[in-house]
């Protein structure tokens, strides 16, 4: 792995073609570091031993890595990246007239690849790191289809055998992005399962259940754990994901840096904050130094409120609790979603470092119901053209939101938003969203705590 930890000029990060040369980790940058991973059995911080089994070693030293600001992209990684990056950074200036606003509104489009969102930029990297480590066989999870077509893409291309556990209402709900998985070759299973002990149990304890990443995420790990020259792969949440990402916004600094711009409100969706993580990257690696005061707002959905409702605390990233702890905010690993919600965004968690940076007061957190949601994805479409996936859409309805108030105020402030991903295999939701069928089912304090009662006693 090649470093750096020196100031240096957005310049450096790009090559002749506009690529950066390097990802971007904000973990040095944080006056409160996370706190350490923790060995489940031991309660101690985690060694690069403990992980290997599970991880590919290349991403558990990015993973464990909190002192380099820098750390190149392999060759082969950004050539891979040549096919649709960089992505474009686009002016919203149709939905600016319909919203008669002062605001300038900015969108980064993630969209551009076939997987059809950002989870590209993780999974090509991760799959040539086991390719290079001499891996034969992933598994992996995965919630709308995002990561799992990213991921069965880059399997093809370095051929690698792939067995990806699909949330089971999500792939009831979204058909064609199994198909596509199929497609590339990969092996499609509804989660929970039959197939693995992890998935029975569930299913014995919760046999009517339609799954939850954190359900596909035991199974995943189970598989690869018992495959010969097999690692687990996932595409949110851990601090190596939120590396690959930072591609995002260090092209949007870069362009924003070439026309003169500055956002004054940066927003992503937040799942497990892959997206978010790497749009903002850059952005807040400067306010972090004292170089910006930009402000940022996570968006969530109502259904699955981490940020919001959720706790600080140690918690398993799966339902079977077999994974190391991570300080994070939660709704416990016991937490399901109801199997009504569309939106995407289902995992129960989120990433550490951005865990902190909302607990320490430096990101900003809203979540929304989904009929909003997708009011807000439908006069996006009808105004700039791209029907955005779900998720992506939280980050549209808070842009809108910003932009009315500045409409409100007379502010001229510049927005900037992840557009993460397009929604084209997302029909179904809409089709129940235009039809009227589409419900709002908010967690209950009651249906909280039972997922808070699924937390290990860990201080």
């Amino acid at each position: 792995m090649t470093s750096k930890n020196q100031e240096v000029p957005y310049k450096i990060y790009l090559t002749e073609d506009e690529l950066p040369k390097y990802w971007l980790n904000m973990r040095p940058d944080l006056p409160n570091k996370p706190a350490p991973m923790l060995h489940p059995g031991t309660l101690k911080p985690c060694t690069p031993e403990d992980l290997y089994p599970v991880f590919c070693e290349e991403c558990v030293a990015q993973e464990l890595n909190g002192a380099d600001s820098l750390v190149e992209i392999p060759e082969a990684v950004r050539n891979f990246y040549r096919m649709y990056r960089p992505s474009p950074l686009v002016r919203a200036y149709c939905l600016e007239e319909i919203l008669d606003t002062p605001a300038k509104i900015y969108y980064k489009f993630e969209g551009s690849n076939t997987s059809g969102s950002h989870k590209l930029n993780s999974a090509i990297a991760q799959v040539y790191y086991a390719k290079q480590q001499g891996i034969t066989a992933l598994s992996t999870e995965t919630g709308a289809g995002q990561w799992g077509t990213a991921l069965a893409m880059a399997c093809a291309y370095f051929g690698i055998d792939l067995k990806v556990f699909m949330v089971k209402i999500s792939s009831q709900q979204k058909p064609y992005r199994k198909a596509v998985m199929e497609t590339y070759g990969a092996q499609v299973i509804p989660s929970p399962s039959d197939t693995t002990a992890a998935g029975r149990k569930i299913l014995e304890a919760m046999p009517d259940t339609g799954g939850s990443l954190g359900c596909a995420i035991s199974e995943a790990i189970e598989v690869s754990a018992g495959t010969a020259h097999s690692r687990y792969v996932l595409g949110s949440v851990m601090n190596h994901v939120l590396l690959h990402q930072s591609v995002i916004g260090l092209e949007v600094e870069a362009a924003m840096e070439k026309y003169g711009i500055k956002p004054d409100v940066i927003i992503g969706c937040a799942g497990g904050g892959s997206n978010l993580g790497g749009l903002i990257a850059p952005f807040m690696s400067k306010k972090l130094k004292g170089q910006a005061d930009t402000r940022f707002i996570a968006v969530e959905p109502a259904s699955c409120p981490s940020f919001t409702r959720g706790r600080f605390a140690y918690d398993f990233g799966d339902t079977g609790q077999t994974t190391p702890l991570v300080k994070m905010y939660t709704l416990g690993s016991g937490f399901i979603p109801d199997t009504n919600h569309a939106g995407g965004l289902r995992y129960h968690g989120m990433n550490s470092v951005l865990s902190q940076l909302y607990h320490d007061g430096f990101m900003e957190a809203r979540s929304y119901r989904q009929n909003d949601v997708f009011e807000a994805a439908s006069l996006f479409a009808r105004s700039e053209g791209t029907l955005p996936a779900p998720e992506s859409s939280h980050a549209i309805k808070a842009a809108i939101d910003e932009a009315l108030a500045c409409k409100e105020s007379g502010e001229e402030k510049t927005i900037l938003f992840g557009l993460s991903g397009t929604g084209y295999f997302d029909m179904a939701a809409y089709m129940a969203y235009n039809a009227g069928t589409l419900t709002d089912d908010i967690p209950s304090d009651e249906a909280l705590a039972r997922g808070f009662a699924t937390l290990p006693p860990v201080e």
